[in-house]
Order: structure tokens, then C-alpha cells, then sequence
């Protein structure tokens, strides 16, 4: 029996259900689907902005922006040795993107892209898929500006797939499975606007996280 094509109709259902695509390489045409035993999350309320992180951000030496090169993000994401976005990959997120369902969080030096994150919000759930670094902080100060977006946009779920050391020194946790499913299924019942804030100021964004950190 042939699979069905995959198509981004699908793939919101697989993220509806918990899972997501991964490919074995850049170039490598097959895709399969995962759904970890241990669910790596970052809780909205639980980000941890270090000193040093604080001060790059009151710094202002970089600009945010929302939306402005999603194609831009997701290249630079897969542009490493080791990738699991493939063409597929990357043309399905696209036309989520086009259908306002993927959205990107941009750090611009200049007119240099020069960190993000991506990733597909659904409901009260936005499914993180990766993010980069071409300067000093830039894809944690994404993270962070993508944090108070989600939290003032109404999101209760910021899925990270699995947890790095990295993801980890920011507040990522891991949870069962089952715990993240039910949290998944009370998120989809939520009623959340990416497009809906404003992006804040440096000291609006510091205040924030500081009340809730």
C-alpha cells in the first residue's frame, strides 16, 4: 500500500497528534516520523536569562524582526554538516509558512541575517524546529524575543522536541511521553495569535522576562 504524499495539510495533523519529520540527511529524499519517549519542552514562565545574556540584549546592537526572511531562517538552519531539512522538508515549511501556520523570529546585523528560530503554531502550541548562530548569543537572544512573543500572544505549549545542554541553560525540560501529550491536546484547545504582539523594546522585553523568571 503507497504512503500518502506528504502534503502540509499532513503534517499539521502529525503535530496535532505529537509528532513531527525528520530526514536522515540534506540529501537524503526519505522522511520518517518521530515521537520521542522523553518530550524536551522550554516552559513559558521557566526561561532563564543569564546575566551576560541580558546585558548582549540591552546592548541593542542587533535588530528584531518578525516574518521578514522565513525562507532565509530555515536555509541558514540547515546549513551545517549535519541536518535532518531536507528539500521536502524545506518546501513544506514554506507553503506553512505561506498559509500563516510557520513563522520565523530573525536577529539582523545590519542587513546580515545573522540568527533565528523557526518553527509551526498550532492553536496554543508552537512547535520549535530549529534555530542558528552567526554572532555571539544571537540564536538565544531569537529565543528569547520568541518566548515573550508566544507568552503575550496567548501560547501555553513551546515544544523543543528533545533537549540540549544548550536548550537546557535556558530552562528546556524534559517530560514523559504521555505528559506531553496531554499537555499537547489542552494547548490545541487554545485560542493564541503569533501575528498578534508587538515586538518590544530591549528594557520591555528584560522587564518582562525578570517578573517571571
Amino acid at each position: 500500500m503507497t504512503a500518502p504524499a506528504l502534503t502540509p495539510d499532513l503534517l499539521l495533523q502529525a503535530y496535532a497528534s505529537g509528532i513531527f519529520p525528520m530526514s536522515e540527511a540534506r540529501d537524503d529524499p526519505e522522511i520518517f516520523w518521530v515521537d520521542p519517549r522523553q518530550r524536551g519542552i522550554l516552559p513559558l514562565d521557566g526561561f532563564h536569562i543569564s546575566r551576560s545574556l541580558r546585558r548582549r540584549i540591552l546592548k541593542e546592537q542587533f535588530q528584531i524582526r518578525v516574518n521578514t526572511d522565513f525562507a532565509g531562517v530555515v536555509r541558514h538552519c540547515a546549513d551545517r554538516e549535519e541536518t535532518w531539512i531536507n528539500d521536502t522538508i524545506f518546501d513544506l515549511y514554506e507553503q506553512l509558512h505561506q498559509r500563516g501556520f510557520a513563522h520565523s523570529i530573525e536577529v539582523w546585523d545590519g542587513e546580515e541575517l545573522v540568527g533565528g528560530s523557526y518553527g509551526v503554531a498550532l492553536g496554543g502550541a508552537f512547535f520549535g524546529e530549529s534555530m542558528f548562530s552567526r554572532r555571539t548569543d544571537a540564536s538565544k537572544i531569537a529565543l528569547a524575543y520568541l518566548v515573550d512573543r508566544l507568552r503575550q500572544a496567548g501560547f501555553t505549549l513551546l515544544d523543543t522536541q528533545f533537549i540540549t545542554d544548550h536548550l537546557a541553560s535556558l530552562g528546556g525540560i524534559e517530560i514523559s511521553r504521555a505528559d506531553y501529550h496531554v499537555r499537547l491536546s489542552n494547548a490545541l484547545n487554545v485560542v493564541a495569535d503569533f501575528d498578534a504582539p508587538a515586538t518590544p523594546t530591549a528594557q520591555e522585553l528584560i522587564q518582562r522576562m525578570t517578573q517571571t523568571s
